[in-house]
């Protein structure tokens, strides 16, 4: 009998056998240094992985080439010239004033041109009527530029925002918006005319107790052609009586800072069923919601991870283990974060888990997880094994040689458009409290962007990505998609206390292709969120099989954050698609071929392309 300690967890999950978790990791933990403790309570890795790829050790063709692309920032150009605002500027009370806001890149009038959605905060002092900061929802102009459309449309809501996520949750055609907040969430019906109306109480949303709400996503969990809403929880909090934090000297490398989460009491996640009537109902115990191992929930994202055609369920954790909830195909949900090898780092240990992305960067068929943690440890990359389980790639895959600065918005996106998922995080501290310190890690920080080797492998060029890139930000959410419809990713992210950032990508690589598909559900769900995509493209006539490229329609991710619903793949020399299949939540299984590279391609269930555009920036209004 072979031994693995993930065959050991497994065991033990069937069992009865009782053990501290200490107790159980000890006896399978791999033989290397004891981790020292952050004060938080994550892993700190006893060594530094070496840098790889440009500097040796990686055998890629492509490791140390230039990168051809470069990120820059052009958000004040473009008119996104609103401060985002959360929480004291340079000394937090309470953890509430640390976690931020999130962004979406979002097509409110389905012109086909990405529209930005920024989420707004508060401060404990309050502001003076009138002056209160708001939610703002910037049209874009398809010049470059971006209008405040806010008070038109009737998203002018303040208070202590956190999420935003998108779908079509009454299938009128119209993508709707939720916004998560600490306090009362809010749901905004699209009413097609470039408005809004709040109807979170008509819908059933609204909550009997206050509760801080985190990371969000539409689902269509039973596959009912109706979108139902996930909603995390990070901690059981109220303001107006929790103790001053000054009397309980919490403390992080010396200097006092607000506490928690450890030994804060968790929230509890939430799951609405949608009645298909334009309201929705709390079956949270009902599916299992309650039961998950972790709790402090940040960020959440939905996919068929197990590849059973059912929509499982992520959720980046905050000192604790992290949540995989497995549709279970009945209405309920089974937490197997744990037996499937995605619940703690490497070594076993409970990791303060921020923002989570989704997608196959091996491109071996099946869904693979990034997840940001906090400082003083490494993000988290799980290959997918194809039988419901995962293995840790972090320091196999590179991406160990960082431990520095905390992650917060991820995302896999293929910057190049070479048919590998790149990977982009984006760093912030917690902590205003560490500028001006001795401290190692300013609060302000740059970000971190890996490229894809092509075997299994990724290389750090954030030093070539651009000034976007390298420039320090107190950066929390962050979105992906190509908001100048020039064929490459964009990324928008919303900072703290902050103007945000919109970082065009400038990529010199002209001769490579890509395509873009937006879905319209029939049977399924207007949004088409759920479905998966499988396409085949020949890149070299000489090769013996096509590259095969996947992916799913998905609400949610990142950190608290929305992206693009149009999916994005990049074909490198491939000048034709030469199968798109397409999975659809309701069992639909539409094929179509000899699709044009670089153009977008609308697609109803059922196989009817109802739009094809040629999609050129700028240049070609449409």
């Amino acid at each position: 009998m072979t031994f693995s300690r993930r065959g050991f967890l497994r065991s033990l999950s069937r069992t009865a056998l009782v053990l501290s978790l200490e107790d159980v990791l000890s006896l399978a933990r791999p033989v290397f240094a004891q981790q020292p403790q952050t004060p938080g309570g994550m892993a700190r890795p006893a060594y530094e992985a070496q840098a790889r790829g440009a500097t040796g050790g990686l055998h890629s063709p492509i490791a140390g080439t230039p990168l051809g692309l470069s990120f820059v920032d052009v958000a004040r150009e473009s008119g996104l010239n609103v401060k985002t605002i959360y929480g004291n500027e340079h000394r937090n009370k309470f953890l509430l004033e640390t976690t931020g806001c999130g962004v979406a890149f979002y097509d409110y009038d389905q012109d086909d041109w990405l529209d930005i959605f920024l989420v707004n905060g508060w401060r404990l002092d309050g502001f003076p009527k009138g002056q209160e900061p708001i939610c703002h929802l910037f049209k874009n102009n398809r010049d470059g530029t971006f209008t405040d459309v806010t008070q038109k449309a009737g998203l002018a809501r303040s208070g202590w925002g956190q999420g935003c996520c998108v779908g079509d949750y009454n299938n009128d055609g119209w993508n709707d918006l939720f916004i998560s907040y600490y306090g009362q969430n809010a749901l905004y019906r699209n009413n097609g005319d470039g408005t809004f109306t709040e109807v979170t109480k008509e819908a059933g949303l609204m909550q009997p107790k206050l509760r801080w709400n985190s990371g969000c996503a539409f689902l269509d969990y039973d596959r009912d052609g109706h979108l139902d809403l996930f909603v995390g929880n990070y901690i059981d909090f109220d303001i107006k009586t929790a103790p001053d934090p000054a009397d309980a000297g919490c403390s992080y490398k010396g200097i006092t800072v607000a506490c928690g989460p450890p030994g804060l009491e968790g929230g509890h996640n939430i799951l609405y069923h949608n009645n298909g009537d334009g309201t929705f109902t709390d079956v949270s115990e009902k599916a299992g919601m309650n039961t998950a191992i972790g709790t402090y929930a940040l960020s959440v994202a939905v996919a068929d991870l197990d590849g059973d055609g059912w929509p499982d369920i992520y959720v980046a954790n905050d000192s604790t283990a992290a949540t995989f909830y497995q549709n279970q195909k009945d209405g309920t949900f089974k937490d197997v974060a744990i037996e499937s090898g995605i619940a703690y780092s490497p070594d076993g240990k409970p990791q303060a888990g921020m923002g989570v992305s989704i997608g196959d960067f091996n491109r071996d068929g099946l869904m693979d997880i990034v997840k940001t943690n906090f400082a003083g440890d490494t993000d988290s990359l799980y290959q997918n094994l194809g039988d419901g389980t995962f293995e840790d790639h972090t320091y196999l895959s590179g991406l160990g040689v960082n431990t520095r600065y905390l992650g917060w918005g991820v995302g896999f996106f293929d910057m190049d458009n070479d048919g590998w998922l790149d990977i982009l995080i984006s760093n912030g501290h917690v902590y205003p409290e560490v500028d001006g310190t001795a401290i190692d890690a300013p609060y302000a920080e740059h970000k971190y962007l890996y490229r894809n080797l092509r075997n299994g492998q990724f290389e750090e060029v954030t030093k070539e990505g651009g000034p976007g890139i390298t420039a320090a930000a107190p950066a929390r959410g962050c979105a992906f998609g190509d908001y100048d419809n020039d064929g490459d990713m964009d990324v928008v992210v919303n900072c703290i206390n902050a103007l945000p950032q919109l970082l065009r990508c400038d990529s010199t690589w002209t001769s490579r292709n890509w395509i873009k598909i937006r879905l319209v559900g029939t049977k399924s769900n207007r949004t088409g969120i759920g479905a998966q995509l499988r396409l085949t493209a020949q890149v070299d006539p000489k090769a013996a099989k096509p590259m095969l490229l996947i992916d799913e329609v998905r609400s949610g991710g990142s950190y608290y954050s929305q992206n693009d619903l149009r999916l994005h793949f990049g074909l490198d020399q491939a000048k034709t698609v030469e199968t798109l299949e397409i999975r659809w939540p309701s069992g639909t299984v539409d094929t179509l071929k000899a699709l044009a590279a670089n153009r977008l391609y609308v697609i109803q269930e059922g196989g009817k392309i109802l739009k094809t555009q040629a999609m050129d920036g700028f240049a070609k209004r449409s």
